[in-house]
């Protein structure tokens, strides 16, 4: 299976090349734009984004302490933009309380134990709190998503009941537990998903995993 796995990831990169996951110039934008992500696709996201740099607002101290009715206002194009100011509100929170709002604190944490104060913040799931661990702190976990589930599916390396944290263990029990791989891998299957394993109509004949 590990072996499986490396070709699988040498053809998409083959195929795609390296995504530069993920785009931002900041951690604390990545933090930002996972909770912002949520059900929701990228091109609105940033936009959200685009709209809080413009105003000068993409900052801990700028966020933590503008109202919510101004930064549901900013974010509208993220959709649900109530619960996500809701969301960004109480991970701020947690970020002050916690780390003192300090990137570098944060990632000297304990990955599993930083999880888990992730996972106790409202509105942040196991892959938004596993998306700002690998993605604004470097951390070495498996972000798993519904391309991630739909691909290895159909693929038959996974089982239609698997959970997410089945689905992750899969990953990491069967890849060197390296930050660079797991972001790049990620990426890739963000692209895949997108582009060929779509839910409906995949491009299966011309995919770069056909017959794998």
């Amino acid at each position: 299976m590990k072996r499986k796995l490396n070709r699988i990831f040498d053809r998409l990169h083959s195929a795609f090349g390296s995504q530069h996951w993920w785009p931002a110039d900041t951690a604390f934008e990545v933090m930002v734009g996972t909770i912002l992500t949520q059900n929701t696709n990228w091109a609105n996201v940033e936009k959200a984004i685009t709209a809080l740099k413009e105003k000068k607002l993409l900052s801990p101290d700028k966020l933590y302490q503008l109202k919510a009715e101004k930064l549901a206002g900013l974010i509208r194009s993220a959709g649900y933009y109530n619960i996500k100011t809701a969301r960004l509100k109480s991970f701020l929170k947690f970020f002050f309380d916690s780390y003192g709002s300090k990137i570098k604190l944060m990632a000297k944490q304990d990955l599993v134990l930083l999880r888990r104060q992730l996972l106790a913040v409202n509105g942040i799931g196991p892959e938004t709190a596993d998306s700002i661990l690998l993605y604004a702190l470097n951390k070495p976990i498996f972000v798993v998503d519904a391309y991630t589930k739909r691909i290895f599916l159909r693929h038959g390396l996974i089982k239609k009941e698997a959970q997410y944290s089945q689905v992750q263990d899969f990953f990491m029990r069967n890849l060197k537990q390296d930050t660079k791989l797991f972001n790049e891998y990620h990426a890739l299957i963000v692209k895949l998903g997108k582009e060929y394993c779509r839910k409906q109509n995949p491009k299966c004949e011309i995919c770069p995993l056909h017959g794998q």
